[in-house]
């Protein structure tokens, strides 16, 4: 969901709290942020135990590095960036690509965070969409439709410019479109 800037105001001033050691005020940040850190995470490497670890994963090199986060950023978007390396990592030591088994699937739906909005079979054919689609692609459907990022965070968070981000979200769309004709839906399209 996009932030006020109200909320924005209020996470840069716990942020400011929590450089000094205030671990309340950092706890305060977690429970704001990390559900779209769960989700961003979980979209990106299906799997909910491995989402939950390294989501804490993620809070916790924050914490230990939040002297060197510079409070002219966006706290939100210099987090979301240690989520993005920290899926990359999770990728190199876990080089092997999981097959999709009905067993696999079923587990994915059942822990989704989105379980309850995406009971249909039509999210769960998008779910499989998405998944199939190249990484650089994958990560811009979900930062931009699942966390609902403006194009200014997800340029900051992928280090590119927002003409840039703005290319890639239509060849993503477009591969997502492929994928789901290839897998037989044409309503809506």
């Amino acid at each position: 969901m996009p932030q006020s800037d109200e909320l924005k105001k209020e996470i840069e001033q716990l942020v400011v709290r929590a450089k000094d050691g205030d671990s309340a005020s950092f706890g305060r940040i977690y429970d704001i942020i990390a559900d779209d850190i769960y989700k961003y995470v979980f979209f990106r490497i299906s799997h909910q135990q491995d989402a939950q670890d390294l989501t804490e994963m993620i809070f916790m090199r924050a914490w230990e590095n939040l002297k060197r986060y510079k409070e002219a950023k966006n706290f939100t978007s210099w987090i979301f960036k240690i989520a993005h390396n920290a899926v990359i990592d999770h990728y190199r030591m876990n080089k092997h690509i999981e097959e999709l088994t009905e067993d696999y699937m079923d587990d994915k739906r059942e822990h989704s965070p989105l379980h309850n909005a995406e009971r249909s079979m039509d999210n769960s054919v998008l779910k499989i969409a998405i998944e199939g689609l190249k990484d650089k692609y994958k990560q811009i459907v979900i930062l931009k439709y699942i966390n609902e990022k403006s194009n200014e965070e997800i340029a900051e968070i992928m280090k590119k410019n927002e003409g840039a981000v703005r290319v890639l979200q239509f060849r993503a769309l477009q591969e997502l479109k492929r994928n789901l004709k290839d897998m037989g839906v044409t309503k809506g399209l």
